[in-house]
């Protein structure tokens, strides 16, 4: 009998935005057991024993309640400690079992059936179960419904009455799309709970003026919430003109909201008294938590683990609030006294101190919000929650995320690239240049250099920006005008010098500039117009900037009509430097039915070159949504059965050698007792997935090397295979084309006298020359598995010259990653002595390897770091000429991989 298994244990979201928590069942939940039956409903009771069964007798309960968490396994779901759902399989042959459900009437259509099935499968797999049966009355359709829904493969027979459905659990690309369509509804809709309440509570409101507790209650009031508002206070019979309740519990109404500002010691209380009266989320404005210590973080993480436990999702604590700029909602739950007016941005900021400025510079540029969260420690709800929500919002058109830290990076990336798909994302993240998160965070600190993180973001699809002022840049142009189709730039203005500051900036940022059109000081609007009519109208411009800083006054605003009535129709992006303005003037402004500021409007930038900034990181974009994502092609020669067996006997040993070297891929040194070095384990496992390396021989006399040579074929190498050395093709521990016998003497003797024993010299096949290579991928702390890709030489070290894709790469990973790194060209170009285009290095071999080496650190966690080093690429493709790997027990995926889960909470 396997013993408790605590890793079993999720708190999940529900299809409507509520929370539940899982767990395997134990011998003493057998009074939660009986009184869940009891309240099941006779249908309910039929469906699930095919007969009456109105009382589980004292034999059952122990039966149902003692399980061995291997051939008899049962999971029940709980909601404020009571038993709402459960979940069991019995062996009932190798690999197979059979499945049941029952869930609580109260709480049928929630999801509970479904993600209960994930739950189960995934502990079942772990157990070696591979397959389930499920009998299903025909009339019980929502049953039948959830297994035929689940994405697993599905075999149906009908029999004496009885559906009989057999799932195959093996993880498929179906099954696996539906887990995560069904995780985005239900955080999305666990944030439009919180966003758009129909009542508001403020626990905490305070008769004394500029308080937390007041501040957040008029503030609510001032923005004209279109629901009731209940001030919470414990003596005082009214608060700020509103009738007030000494608790929770003592409002009459339901509560949707609750934003809680009292003391962090008494939020405790507060949430048990929100869970009784059935607050669906809180949003706790209080600090004292994470942010102030050990006692603070302990109490942090059970102020998590209550509220998921009642069923509420939790903002903060130690945030500014919510808001939510909707006419029908009206929702300014935070600290700041005003909210910009209705927009097309949502904004996630982690920041409660520079989220009140981040509101007013909005405000300030003439933008507006669809909705505003403010995280704070974000113990709970965190940007990722955000991104499901704004994926389905239709009034939010751009994503901007403040960003201190990432709960789950890897889980970031995947749904920011899906959004992206649609709607732009834009992103500062804090912390880069020391990769720290700030004090109370309940998130770890980044393993990879902070360039890493960028690379992963391009690919992404995540507009990663240096400053709040570069994200307001490009954000004010998403926004309000269209995407640019492509690099090409039409410059107009009236000033020459300005123009070629335009021009000279947009070279710099790889666009494509055309010869200004220099209208001179004295330009009219008619100028204007005549010159922006023919630059739209040229097929070969997908984007205009216009300057206008005329040199005489006074000046009227006849260029800016010309200039926003040429928006109106235009179909590609007109940005401008007016006046050195910021933001959206009123001159240049589009007002819609609503009163809002609508598209169509024109960005203006105080200086060219800001504006050029901005209109790239638009143009890389537009361009990287238009491409195809790319696809996972069929690779053959890959045995994923005998890389297993590699694997489990590599980590099985423990006489391997070690490395304590620090590995720039995990920025974390691999420790002896966590990793072994294997170049054979290398070799083998690259061989499984069909990178077959260039053999070697280990030699230690020259005898040993010409009978090495002999064995291999001439021409041979023999170079010095020390790891520590790091010496490569072209480097000074090798001495290449050697074609006799005394030339392999005199190579050994050369390098052996310089370098000594521990060179560890070896002889190789000689390989055509090309371009070195270097190929790291492996497990990463924050990301899971992950490819990098750089030059093999001591220029691209030293300027960090790498770039980075979460694995399993696509066909489009690989190409991009290929030519992300800045010595590319020397790739697509002829090699030094090179004749014709016939010996230009095969790019697409490489391409191939990296997607090979991909596909095996992704199956594989265990693998911590494989290193191709160096990979030559010449005419006839990518040859490895040395690997090494690092293999230690593998790390916890479930967070991203297993069946969906909220982040976990420990003490």
């Amino acid at each position: 009998m396997h013993s408790y298994p605590n890793h079993w244990e999720a708190d999940v979201v529900l299809t409507d935005g509520g929370t539940a928590h899982l767990r395997p069942i134990t011998p003493d939940d057998a009074d939660l057991l009986r009184a869940f039956h009891d309240r099941l409903s006779p249908e309910t009771i039929y469906y699930r024993f095919f007969a009456p069964y109105p009382k589980l007798s004292s034999r059952d309960v122990e039966r149902f309640t003692n399980v061995d968490y291997e051939n008899r396994v049962a999971l029940i779901a709980t909601i404020s400690d009571v038993m709402v759902a459960v979940v069991r399989y019995d062996k009932v042959a190798p690999g197979e079992a059979e499945v049941a459900f029952v869930v609580e009437d109260a709480h049928q259509g929630r999801g509970l059936a479904s993600v209960l099935l994930e739950h189960i499968a995934a502990a079942a797999m772990e157990r070696g179960v591979s397959r389930f049966i499920a009998d299903v009355l025909p009339e019980n359709r929502r049953m039948t419904n959830v297994f035929r829904e689940a994405g697993y493969t599905a075999q149906q027979s009908f029999d004496e009455g009885v559906i009989r459905l057999t799932l195959d659990l093996e993880p498929t690309h179906d099954a696996q799309e539906v887990m995560r369509a069904r995780e985005q509804r239900a955080e999305s809709r666990s944030i439009a709970r919180l966003l758009s309440p129909g009542s508001v509570a403020v626990i905490g409101a305070s008769r004394t003026a500029h308080t937390i507790g007041q501040s957040v209650l008029r503030n609510l009031l001032a923005g004209d919430f279109q629901g009731p508002v209940y001030p919470v206070h414990p003596t005082a019979k009214a608060v700020a003109g509103v009738r007030a309740y000494a608790g929770i519990l003592d409002v009459p109404d339901p509560v949707d909201l609750a934003v809680v500002a009292v003391r962090a010691d008494m939020v405790g209380d507060v949430v048990d008294e929100c869970a009784q009266k059935g607050v669906h989320g809180l949003v706790v404005v209080s600090s004292g938590f994470g942010e102030a210590g050990p006692e603070g973080r302990d109490r942090q993480d059970r102020l998590v683990l209550t509220a998921r436990a009642a069923g509420l999702r939790v903002i903060g604590p130690n945030c500014l609030g919510i808001a939510n700029t909707d006419p029908e909602v009206s929702l300014n739950a935070t600290l700041a006294p005003y909210v910009p007016p209705r927009g097309p941005i949502g904004f996630f900021s982690q920041s409660g101190a520079l989220g009140r400025a981040i509101l007013q510079r909005v405000a300030e540029r003439g933008m507006g919000l669809s909705t505003f969260v403010s995280a704070g420690n974000r113990a709970d709800v965190s940007g990722n929650d955000l991104v499901q929500y704004w994926q389905e919002d239709p009034a939010t058109k751009v994503v901007l995320q403040y960003l201190e830290s990432l709960g789950n990076p890897r889980k970031f990336t995947r749904l920011a690239r899906r959004l992206a798909k649609q709607k732009p994302v834009v992103a500062v993240r804090s912390g880069g240049s020391s990769q720290g998160v700030p004090t109370g965070h309940a998130a770890g600190a980044l393993s990879l250099p902070d360039y890493a993180v960028t690379s992963l973001f391009e690919q992404a699809g995540v507009v990663r920006v240096d400053d709040i002022t570069q994200m307001f840049d490009v954000a004010q142009l998403f926004a309000y005008q269209p995407l640019p189709s492509g690099p090409r730039v039409g410059i107009v203005g009236n000033s020459d010098s300005l123009g070629l500051l335009v021009k000279d900036a947009c070279v710099r940022q790889g666009l494509k500039p055309r010869d200004p059109v220099a209208l001179g000081p004295t330009a009219t609007a008619e100028d204007f117009d005549e010159a922006l009519t023919t630059v739209l109208a040229d097929d070969s411009v997908d984007a205009v900037v216009v300057v206008f800083i005329p040199a005489l006054t006074p000046i009227s605003d006849d260029v800016a009509e010309v200039m926003r009535a040429k928006a109106a129709s235009a179909e590609k992006p007109i940005v401008t430097t007016y006046l050195g303005y910021q933001g959206l003037p009123a001159e240049l402004r589009r007002i819609g039915d609503n009163g809002e500021t609508a598209s169509g409007s024109i960005p203006s930038y105080p200086a060219p070159e800001d504006a050029v900034r901005a209109l790239a990181h638009a143009t890389r974009y537009a361009l990287w949504r238009d491409r195809q994502s790319g696809r996972h092609p069929e690779l053959a020669d890959i045995d994923g059965a005998r890389a297993r067996e590699i694997v489990d006997q590599a980590i099985g040993k423990d006489d391997g050698p070690a490395s304590s070297q620090s590995v720039w891929f995990t920025s974390e040194p691999v420790q002896q007792e966590e990793a072994a070095a294997d170049r054979d384990t290398a070799y083998a496992l690259l061989s499984c997935y069909g990178v077959d390396a260039v053999p070697y021989t280990p030699v230690s006399t020259p005898e040993e090397a010409v009978e090495a040579a002999e064995a291999l074929g001439y021409p041979v190498v023999v170079k010095a295979n020390a790891p520590d050395l790091r010496l490569r093709a072209g480097g000074s521990g090798i001495r290449a084309d050697l074609h006799s016998p005394t030339d392999v003497r005199g190579a050994f003797d050369a390098l052996y006298d310089r370098l000594g024993t521990e060179a560890e010299l070896v002889v190789q096949p000689m390989v055509v020359p090309g371009v070195p290579t270097v190929i790291r991928a492996g497990e990463n702390p924050s990301f899971g598995s992950v490819v990098g890709f750089g030059l093999a030489d001591v220029t691209a070290e030293l300027l960090d010259d790498r770039a980075f894709r979460l694995a399993p790469l696509t066909d489009t990973d690989a190409s991009d990653l290929v030519h992300a790194v800045r010595a590319a060209p020397l790739l697509f170009g002829l090699p030094a002595g090179a004749t014709s285009l016939a010996e230009q290095p095969n790019v697409e071999a490489l391409e191939e390897t990296l997607l090979r080496v991909s596909r095996l650190v992704d199956a594989f966690p265990e693998v911590a770091h494989i290193e191709l080093d160096p990979v030559i690429v010449n005419s006839e493709g990518a040859h490895v000429l040395g690997a090494r790997a690092w293999l230690r027990e593998p790390p916890d995926r479930r967070m991203d991989s297993g069946p969906r889960r909220l982040r976990g909470v420990t003490f």
